[in-house]
């Protein structure tokens, strides 16, 4: 690892100064992704800005329809909090599922959604659930955040400050996992709106993505036999050691088809 400076920001605006004033200054969140990047010195940041400790970062606020998450909040605790569990079951579901202990004890939903990991499990239930990402100087839809690979329409010094995510009627997440990294080789969440059917898929292609195809059949019908009656295509799928383009398309109605029963259930 080389060698670096550390700082402890004490609010957004603080965060995003350091950040502007050092164009190879990084904002450390829960560091799962960035430090072993470091230690293998594939990243040389001369600066870390810890955000972890801002307090306007850390709280979790749950209302009429609506489930806002601190950028900093580590992923235990959106998996253990009783009203998120309460308003959004498949979120509290998803995070409880993410890495192992120590990961989900670090790890924050705002790295997560910054990272934009292919393979990550944030960025399927903000698709999915049509998710507004809170920087410190604008609102932007999930949609036009996740932009491909790793990237995403943030500015290098624009800070995550707060997710929104709109509580469904259901929503259901599951995923087919490497079993030593608990990363999705596909991930698939699943959530109807009185408007609709949203279909988010991670893991199999280079960044998440919806799947029209399922929308319309479970917008129509929301049961497994209709997820599973829908052909997904393998074109721009991920081929891998861990599994083919043709298999993770295989995999994408049926991890469907089983969010579908368990939203359900």
């Amino acid at each position: 690892m080389y060698s670096f400076e550390y700082q402890r920001a004490t609010d957004p605006k603080a965060a995003a100064a350091a950040i502007a004033a050092d164009s190879n200054a990084k904002f450390l969140a829960g560091g799962q992704s960035l430090l072993p990047t470091m230690r293998l010195r594939l990243a040389q940041p001369s600066q870390l800005i810890d955000v972890t400790r801002i307090p306007a970062l850390k709280s979790i606020a749950v209302d009429a329809g609506k489930v806002t998450i601190g950028a900093a909040v580590c992923h235990a605790d959106v998996a253990d909090h009783a009203e998120v569990r309460r308003a959004l079951p498949a979120l509290a579901d998803l995070a409880g599922h993410i890495g192992d202990r120590q990961v989900r004890a670090l790890g924050t939903i705002g790295g997560s959604l910054a990272n934009n990991d292919p393979a990550a499990c944030y960025p399927s239930a903000a698709m999915a659930m049509d998710a507004t990402i809170v920087t410190d100087r604008r609102r932007i839809s999930s949609k036009d955040f996740f932009v491909g690979m790793y990237e995403t329409a943030l500015a290098p010094d624009e800070l995550i400050v707060a997710v929104e995510f709109p509580v469904p009627e259901r929503a259901a997440y599951v995923k087919f996992e490497n079993p030593a990294s608990h990363f999705a080789l596909v991930g698939v969440f699943v959530a109807k709106f009185a408007s609709g059917v949203r279909v988010a898929v991670t893991g199999a292609a280079s960044s998440v993505f919806r799947v029209p195809e399922l929308e319309s059949a479970l917008s129509a019908n929301f049961t497994p036999e209709a997820a599973r009656a829908v052909t997904v295509s393998d074109t721009d799928l991920n081929t891998d050691m861990h599994a083919s383009a043709e298999y993770r398309a295989h995999l994408i109605p049926v991890l469907t088809a089983r969010a579908v029963t368990k939203a359900n259930g």
